[in-house]
Parts: structure tokens; C-alpha cells; sequence
């Protein structure tokens, strides 16, 4: 990963990484400097804040705390940090969104997105199991709203539904989402990464310039 990332700083390529690991934070000098000439940004997965669901949910991931903390340590060295709110499970971590959002503006995210639960295909039956075994007195509730917000199924992959849902209860959520976003400033969209930059790497044989 360093190595691909000091190849896109030499030519200005400009990237953006998602992650919800630490270990993105051992790249935070090349990171800096890109950022300040607007080629990198880096978006952080926070699911719930709670940290038995997220023990449970992504056993193999950084606890809430510790990816809240990268948000802080990245966004201090001038890296600008989405937090991601995502995935929002209905009945489980819904309650979850606004204190999400404070806590990642309070370490210094400077934006935000959100997407519904999505289980597709195989995920499914997994992710029913899943609920079974840990939160069986919440299974019927949180499964209810899932298929409320995809016209009765567990999933709907229409484009543009499929990461949202629809529905009043996913109207309520984007719509507290979006409150939210807008009372701690944090920007739903930003400006595009700078592509004006980029220095197309020399091939063998180039001829050189003179300036």
C-alpha cells in the first residue's frame, strides 16, 4: 500500500482511500502532503459506537474508540476525513446515527455519508442467522424494518434504492441523517480531488524538457 501510494505522489495522481483499519495511519506523511495540494482524502467506516455490537458485528476490525481516533490523528496531520455511517441497521444501530456524527465531528470529519443495511444474495441467510444467535429478541424487529424499506424483501437492488431503501421509516433516517449533518457542519459532499496535477510518468526513450 506505501509503496503504490508514494508512486501516486510522485505524479500527482490523486486517490481516496476507505478504510475502517488503523494501519493507514502509518502512511500519514505521504497522505499530509498530498492532501495539501488537494489530491487525498480518506473516508472511515464507524458502524455503531457501542463496542460488544461492534465486538460482534466485525470481530477483526479496530474497536469504535480506535477508529475514532484515527479520524483525529488523521484530520490533526490536515487529511480531510468522512466518517461513514454505514452500514445503519434498522432495530440495532439506528439510534446510533447522531451521536456517530458528533463524536466523528468532534474529532475533526469534516464530512459524512450513510447507507442502509444491504443484504444481497448469500449475505442474507447469514445475516438472519447472525441475528438469531446474538440478538434473538431483536431479529423480528430489525428484519421487519429491513424488508419495510425494500418493498418486502430482503433486498432490492434497484439502482439508487438499494443503498437508501424507501419507505417512511428510511424517509425518517435520511432525514435525522441529514439534520444532523447540517447542525455539526458536516458536508455531505466535498470538491473534487485535484486531477490538474497529474504528471504523466516518463517512458524509456522520452525525450527530456528543458524547463
Amino acid at each position: 500500500m506505501r509503496a503504490l501510494l508514494e508512486v501516486l505522489r510522485a505524479h500527482n495522481h490523486p486517490v481516496a482511500i476507505v478504510t475502517k483499519g488503523s494501519l493507514i495511519e502509518r502512511d500519514i506523511d505521504i497522505l499530509s502532503d498530498m492532501a495539501a495540494r488537494g489530491l487525498a482524502r480518506v473516508g472511515i467506516s464507524v458502524t455503531t459506537l457501542d463496542r460488544n455490537v461492534a465486538r460482534a458485528m466485525e470481530p477483526r476490525v479496530p474497536p469504535p474508540a480506535r477508529r475514532i481516533e484515527t479520524i483525529r490523528r488523521l484530520s490533526k496531520a490536515g487529511i480531510g476525513v468522512r466518517v461513514m455511517v454505514s452500514p445503519v441497521v434498522p432495530g440495532l444501530t439506528c439510534h446510533e446515527v447522531e451521536p456517530i456524527l458528533a463524536t466523528a465531528r468532534a474529532a475533526g470529519a469534516v464530512a459524512a455519508s450513510s447507507i442502509m443495511l444491504r443484504l444481497p444474495r448469500e449475505v442474507s441467510p447469514l445475516f438472519r442467522d447472525w441475528l438469531e444467535e446474538r440478538y434473538p429478541g431483536r431479529a423480528a424487529k430489525v428484519m421487519g424494518h429491513v424488508r419495510d424499506m425494500h418493498g418486502g424483501k430482503d433486498y432490492d437492488a434497484e439502482w439508487g434504492k438499494r443503498m437508501r431503501g424507501r419507505g417512511p421509516y428510511a424517509a425518517i433516517l435520511r432525514a435525522r441523517f441529514k439534520l444532523a449533518c447540517s447542525r455539526l457542519g458536516l458536508a455531505e459532499r466535498l470538491e473534487p480531488l485535484r486531477s490538474d496535477l497529474f504528471a504523466v510518468p516518463e517512458q524509456v526513450g522520452d525525450q527530456l524538457s528543458l524547463f
